[in-house]
């Protein structure tokens, strides 16, 4: 539980320099060096608000799981943030739940909704549709998989497994040459963690007890001559994050005697 703590205290420090150095370079106070240029910084996206999720029900791989009214709000207000972040590519699970939030970071972009097969959701087996609750009451095995998610019953897949096979989705996406700078990939909540501890050194089992919102965005930065650097978890920026706060409008001017007087003269007049 120590280390998790110290991952997220670097990891915050590094998000407020993070929105230091972006919020210079955006108001033209500092020149983009060679260095900043050579940066990738990957944009993580968890789809926004399901039923399934508001109802604490396992989706699995199950189709059909859609936004529901809350989740669109949020897909659309993440969309509006994002819209100063200079996008070059979107990347989605192929789980509507997922495509639908890619669409909406789509939106005024020219930029086409990729699908990757290797995103998709935990695939939890016979447990797809069953409330988490439910299954903690009754089920000894799926209290055992909660403990130890490296180690799981036939046909539901272990953490490392996921882990494995999004990071090597990830790797396949960045060896393209046309990727860009700023990548955006949308998928789910274990993914993301998952993704996550892999590039913190954060073990597998450890990766659950992560937190990543609905419709929000962790940052990776990767650097060929640094190590890569776990930049945000679970953020959920507002519209108009990067803008200067408006000025204290000026206090009304309260009249001299003087000009009191001359106002009831000219009044008169």
């Amino acid at each position: 539980m120590l280390q998790v703590l110290w991952l997220m205290l670097k990891v915050q420090i590094r998000f407020l320099c993070w929105r230091w150095r972006l919020w210079r370079r955006m108001h033209g106070m500092k020149e983009e060096s060679t260095q900043d240029s050579m940066k990738r910084t990957l944009l993580i996206v968890r789809h926004g608000q399901t039923t399934w999720n508001t109802e604490h029900r396992l989706p699995g791989l199950l189709p059909g799981v859609a936004l529901n009214e809350t989740g669109r709000k949020q897909a659309a207000r993440l969309a509006e943030a994002l819209s100063v972040m200079p996008i070059s590519a979107i990347i989605s699970s192929p789980l509507e739940r997922a495509r639908d939030t890619a669409a909406y970071l789509a939106q005024g972009r020219d930029i086409p909704v990729q699908i990757e097969s290797d995103l998709v959701d935990t695939d939890v087996g016979p447990w797809a549709g069953r409330v988490i609750s439910e299954l903690s009451k009754e089920d000894s095995a799926w209290q055992a998989y909660v403990k130890d998610p490296t180690t799981a019953p036939e046909g539901v897949e272990t953490f490392p497994h996921v882990q494995q096979r999004v990071v090597a989705a990830i790797e396949r996406w960045l060896a393209q040459d046309n990727l860009g700078t700023h990548p955006v990939f949308v998928a789910h909540a274990d993914v993301i963690k998952l993704l996550l501890a892999y590039y913190m050194g954060l073990e597998t089992r450890r990766a659950g007890s992560l937190h990543i919102d609905n419709a929000s965005v962790s940052l990776i930065e990767l650097d060929k001559d640094q190590p890569p650097h776990v930049v945000a978890m679970g953020w959920n920026p507002q519209p108009g994050w990067l803008k200067p706060p408006a000025p204290p409008a000026p206090a009304p001017q309260e009249s001299t005697p003087s000009n009191h007087a001359q106002e009831i003269g000219e009044q008169k007049t």
